[in-house]
């Protein structure tokens, strides 16, 4: 696997992001070799899973890779079911072992998705918190937004959303986005720790109590008409001209200049 490194040590599986000079963006090529280690993790039964960037790195994750969501005016929903990035947070929603995120630095946009369907957090005081769809003109999804309301007030993910500004560890803690904050130089005992108190626990009464949660806590049904109200909002967005403002200033490293149209 060239994007991550996999390995497990009594029964617990650690998953390490390893493409730095790309802040370890969720490309394609990223998820399938993350997807793998999470498949063989499941066949080997491990217990728990630890999901963590390499010593010292700066970026958690930048999350999506920009460069390959679908070209504005493409039609293509950005963000669809199939995405890459949505299937393997089923993924991890689905293991039946506990995943933790250990968290030593910045977490963007999809990648605090993904984070916050980690079953805990880990962090330092150098993990901040950032979603940014709206820096791009971006349609987030509702299966995504409801994984932000599950475990964020209201009002702070309002916040998030329309600021796209990040929260510090301090404050994240305070939020119950992070379950520990510890010092950089505690991190690694202090998780594998926890791994190791979940893995020594009944891992066929642990997953069928995460199952039970996950059902529980998605437990939010949609009228017909609710459901197609929502599609067409996102459709507005998705062929937008902000949209394509959007992109075409991350692609050329200028500030996006959003019309609202």
């Amino acid at each position: 696997m060239a994007y991550v490194l996999s390995e497990v040590q009594a029964d617990i599986g650690t998953i390490t992001f390893n493409h730095d000079r790309k802040r370890n963006a969720l490309s394609k090529a990223l998820i399938d070799d993350f997807g793998a280690a999470l498949h063989d993790f499941k066949a080997m039964r491990v217990r728990a899973v630890v999901i963590r960037a390499q010593p010292g790195a700066k970026v958690w994750s930048a999350g999506h890779d920009l460069n390959e969501l679908p070209k504005p005016g493409s039609g293509s929903d950005p963000l669809a079911y199939f995405d890459p990035l949505e299937r393997l947070i089923r993924a991890i929603q689905h293991l039946p072992a506990p995943v933790i995120g250990m968290i030593d630095g910045s977490v963007w946009g999809g990648a605090f998705e993904l984070a916050l369907v980690c079953d805990l957090l880990i962090g330092t005081r150098n993990a901040s918190f950032t979603i940014t769809p709206t820096k791009i003109g971006l349609p987030y999804n509702s299966t995504g937004l409801i994984h932000f309301i599950n475990a964020l007030a209201m009002n702070i993910v309002k916040e998030m959303f329309f600021s796209a500004r990040p929260i510090g560890a301090e404050r994240a803690v305070q939020l119950g986005i992070l379950n520990h904050l510890v010092a950089v130089q505690e991190l690694e005992g202090f998780t594998y720790d926890m791994a190791r108190a979940i893995a020594a626990n009944s891992p066929l009464s642990i997953a069928v109590i995460k199952e039970q949660l996950r059902i529980l806590g998605s437990a939010h049904p949609l009228s017909p008409e609710t459901f197609e109200r929502i599609q067409s909002l996102r459709l507005k967005v998705i062929d937008s001209q902000d949209y394509q403002e959007g992109t075409s200033a991350i692609a050329e490293k200028r500030t996006p200049a959003f019309t609202g149209k």
